[in-house]
């Protein structure tokens, strides 16, 4: 690739977010507001991102204890293909799902794919009856949606209806790196510490973003947000290059650019990070039965997680009040099982919530006398 169409690569990816504030907008006065975002998963690092290539005026600070490997994103899957939220607008979903797959899709479509960790993987979403295969949402957005063949069936004897398409993978941590390089690129800081209270960074920042997933129990004290438990493991068996699902979402043979992630269990309010053998061996005897091939995988390590699940996505502003004292938050967590398949596109509307905090501050300011 030459030096020009790199940059005209790096450029296109810098343009994605599609929404831009003038520079004028944050005034003169308040030439650069202080965002922190709060947590260093993907949502927090997303995020991030965003606001600092939509609003470049900014300042952009990510805080957070914990970092990749040891993230819950780096125990996920990473395959786009969506969960639904009973309390999000569908229509809500596919565009953030949309959103998110374009945005990935250019990715995997330049020179940055294999530092992101980014790849396109074809395969099948399998039902014992033809009964619980419902259209999904999502069809459209996916590469060739489509209704499996008799013969591509026969793999599978113990099912009778399929889905064959093509999505998107991320693999972790390379995304969550390459993220974090992005960031840092655009003039981002990371800091290492543990946030107790929002209201510890009200001297030292303008706006707030939480992205602090299951740990806003704790933090705000939303008892709306709850554990989902997810054990998988994580094997080499790069032989491997379709993706199976089976259509209750609890067994899948997910391949990546370095490994492929077997799974996997659902358990609600779990807060069980200790890995269970018999479920590793459960989750293996399923896969095997899926794929007996994964008899010859090597290098297994089990992973466990907890999903940072809601029944909505918590994705909107607050104006926190102490006293006389104030402090815009906008809040992006609750993604569950879905981080992956939307996670452009709810940083794209916290982008635009930290867009209209920061009017709201400008707005606020005294005005100069001519």
């Amino acid at each position: 690739m030459t030096k020009s169409s790199t940059r005209n690569t790096i450029q296109y990816l810098r343009n994605l977010p599609a929404l831009r504030f003038h520079q004028n907008w944050c005034g003169l006065s308040m030439s650069k507001p202080r965002i922190a975002v709060i947590g260093a998963g993907l949502i927090g690092l997303s995020t991030a991102v965003c606001i600092s290539e939509t609003i470049p005026t900014c300042s952009v600070t990510i805080i957070s204890d914990e970092f990749t490997p040891n993230t819950t994103s780096d125990v996920a899957a990473g395959m786009l293909i969506p969960h639904t939220y009973p309390g999000t607008p569908i229509y809500q979903q596919k565009q953030w799902f949309k959103e998110t797959f374009d945005y990935l899709f250019a990715i995997n479509n330049s020179s940055e794919a294999l530092s992101a960790g980014i790849s396109l993987v074809s395969g099948w979403q399998i039902f014992k009856t033809s009964s619980n295969a419902e259209l999904p949402f999502w069809s459209d957005i996916v590469l060739g949606f489509r209704a499996m063949t008799e013969m591509e069936l026969k793999k599978f004897p113990q099912y009778r209806f399929g889905q064959a398409f093509t999505t998107l993978k991320c693999d972790c941590p390379s995304y969550l790196l390459w993220l974090e390089k992005r960031l840092k690129g655009n003039g981002g800081e990371v800091h290492a510490k543990r946030i107790a209270n929002l209201w510890d960074l009200q001297n030292n920042y303008d706006i707030v973003v939480n992205c602090t997933g299951i740990g806003s129990r704790e933090l705000i004290g939303d008892l709306k947000i709850y554990p989902v438990r997810g054990q998988v493991l994580k094997v080499h068996a790069p032989w491997l290059n379709h993706f199976i699902r089976d259509g209750d979402g609890l067994s899948y043979i997910y391949p990546g650019i370095h490994n492929v992630t077997l799974g996997g269990t659902r358990e609600k309010d779990s807060w069980n990070l200790s890995p269970d053998p018999n479920i590793s061996k459960d989750i293996f005897d399923k896969c095997c039965a899926l794929e007996p091939s994964l008899q010859k995988a090597q290098d297994i390590k089990v992973r466990v997680g907890l999903r940072p699940s809601r029944l909505a996505v918590r994705l909107q502003k607050e104006i926190l009040v102490q006293g006389e004292k104030k402090l815009p938050v906008v809040h992006n967590y609750g993604h569950g099982s879905g981080g992956f398949s939307m996670h452009w596109g709810a940083a794209k509307k916290a982008a635009r919530l930290v867009g209209e905090c920061i009017a709201s501050l400008q707005d606020s300011l005294p005005k100069a006398k001519l």
